[in-house]
């Protein structure tokens, strides 16, 4: 019975959250095709699939393992910057841009994946709030050293160096990297409908991930870390395990975002990033995953829809925030009243029948 309980909560999350994404797309897709959503509007949704994306991929770092990573935006940046140098130098071998993008996608992920595995095998062997400081750390150090790379592609390959544009000593080349300037001359690629299949394979990732074997242990390790080393569960290994898949989502969220603009600096991917991205998995449930979708895309698209009150906006955004997280906090509270009420009766019901 608790078997089935478990696969319908399993199939009602994944109908919300694939539910949700196909019929937003269903509804938007057509409206920015007919001109019908202004242009802010419209260039705002490709920034909202990729922050969907970043808060699924953390909500399995502090969701479900319950680590606190505050240098998420550092995955961000290396997918970012990785595969706009991808796109920069495949751009003659593919020329269709769909499969261009998909390329500089998977090596964005491919890249921060290996950002994650460096970052992970020391960090992780810490917990808490030391945890929080060292991530906190790296996505900062990322950012320092992308504004001291310089980049350049000719007929001769690959140029880097941490010194000058000039240093490079290309012959008729393209200079992707700027230092402090960040990427430059992108070939904008995104589309909404890229960014809606990059929702749906990290949903399609994260839930299977979650109710396998190696989900119900690292739900396990955070509930009872002790309890999971005690039975056998590689306390490590499922730790990394789902830090890098996050890492990866990451960075192919970041590759994504990059592609949107004809610039990007590594300043954009900063400590209020991360903080961005935290708010938004907290707001939208730490498991909600539902949940966390729709607040993102919301809290996302709030400080746009405030411009008129360009004076007061952040001012209602930051109150709209509180009241949004007092009204969780409740409904949390309430839910674990009812729990612990229904625990009690059943214990008191149970002695009776043994009387």
């Amino acid at each position: 019975m608790n078997k089935i309980k478990h696969l319908n909560k399993f199939t009602l999350t994944n109908i919300k959250s694939y539910g949700l994404i196909i019929i937003a797309f269903a509804i938007l897709f057509p409206l920015q095709s007919a001109g019908m959503i202004s242009n802010s509007i419209s260039g705002q949704l490709v920034p909202i699939c990729t922050y969907i994306v970043m808060a699924i991929s953390l909500t399995l770092t502090v969701g479900f393992l319950g680590e606190l990573s505050l240098g998420h935006a550092g995955f961000m940046s290396v997918g970012a910057f990785t595969g706009v140098i991808a796109a920069a130098c495949f751009k003659n071998l593919i020329p269709q841009p769909g499969l261009l993008l998909l390329t500089s996608i998977i090596i964005g992920g491919i890249f921060a994946g290996i950002a994650g595995l460096v970052i992970g095998i020391p960090v992780l062997r810490l917990r808490g709030d030391y945890l929080a400081i060292v991530t906190l750390a790296f996505g900062e150090i990322i950012k320092n050293i992308i504004n001291c790379l310089y980049v350049g592609v000719d007929v001769h390959g690959l140029h880097v160096n941490m010194l000058s544009a000039d240093a490079l000593a290309m012959e008729n080349g393209q200079l992707i990297l700027n230092g402090p300037q960040g990427a430059v001359g992108i070939t904008k690629l995104a589309t909404l409908g890229a960014g809606v299949l990059l929702i749906l394979f990290s949903l399609f990732i994260v839930l299977n991930l979650v109710n396998s074997k190696a989900g119900r242990a690292v739900t396990a390790i955070r509930d009872n870390r002790i309890a999971a080393e005690s039975v056998g569960i590689g306390i490590t290994r499922y730790k990394l395990t789902a830090f890098i898949i996050s890492a990866v989502l990451a960075g192919m969220a970041g590759a994504m975002y990059a592609m949107n603009f004809s610039t990007i600096a590594a300043k954009k991917f900063d400590f209020n990033t991360s903080i961005l991205i935290l708010v938004f998995v907290v707001l939208g449930g730490m498991n909600n995953i539902p949940g966390t979708i729709v607040a993102t895309a919301l809290l996302y698209m709030l400080p746009e829809l405030l411009r008129g009150v360009a004076d007061y906006r952040m001012l209602i955004y930051a109150v709209i925030l509180i009241i949004v997280m007092l009204v969780t906090n409740s409904e949390k509270a309430k839910q674990l009243h009812e729990l612990a009420v229904y625990k009690i009766k059943n214990r008191k019901t149970k002695e009776r029948g043994e009387k």
